[in-house]
């Protein structure tokens, strides 16, 4: 898919009519159980998640869903099972982001402004606390290790948590 691809494909995810049955701010209380299991073990969720969002056929299985320039090139089609925890565990922010877009594209549901917020805001996080993990390379200070390590880990669980509730095909 390439850059041209994706850019349309956001914009056609603006003109989506179909709603989350449930809004990211709401995903927490809605299931606060899963969403704590998803705070404790990330990967583990966003694997069962693209499962759940491929009806557990792996034959349906690519690599980040179809959405990253690697997608289809590792072969992924003679061990998909393997693939997925590679994903997850190596690529975990892709993971879940693709596993959204796979559910949005599927059922159009739209991006509304404030999930575009919150991703955006765990984005930034995100590269904030690589910064800070490279400062600590840098100066060997586990002071600011440690900062980057916290930012890192909000900025996962915030990720997972706006997707915990929102794939669940059967409530589309």
């Amino acid at each position: 898919m390439g850059l041209q691809d994706n850019v349309e494909k956001m914009q056609q995810r603006q003109q989506y009519k179909n709603l989350w049955q449930i809004d990211l701010m709401g995903t927490v209380t809605a299931d606060t159980g899963f969403c704590c299991f998803a705070c404790f073990c990330g990967p583990c969720v966003s694997y069962l998640l693209r499962k759940r969002a491929l009806y557990d056929d792996m034959t349906r299985y690519k690599c980040c869903a179809g959405y990253m320039p690697c997608s289809g090139k590792f072969c992924e089609s003679k061990c998909p099972e393997f693939c997925l925890i590679t994903e997850v565990c190596c690529c975990f922010g892709t993971s879940v982001s693709s596993t959204r877009y796979l559910l949005q594209d599927e059922f159009n549901i739209q991006t509304t402004p404030c999930d575009n917020c919150i991703i955006g805001f765990m984005i930034i996080l995100k590269q904030i606390s690589c910064i800070f993990s490279i400062l600590a390379c840098l100066t060997g200070s586990s002071e600011i290790k440690d900062i980057a390590d916290v930012l890192g880990c909000i900025a996962r669980n915030g990720l997972l948590l706006g997707l915990c509730l929102h794939s669940d095909p059967a409530q589309h």
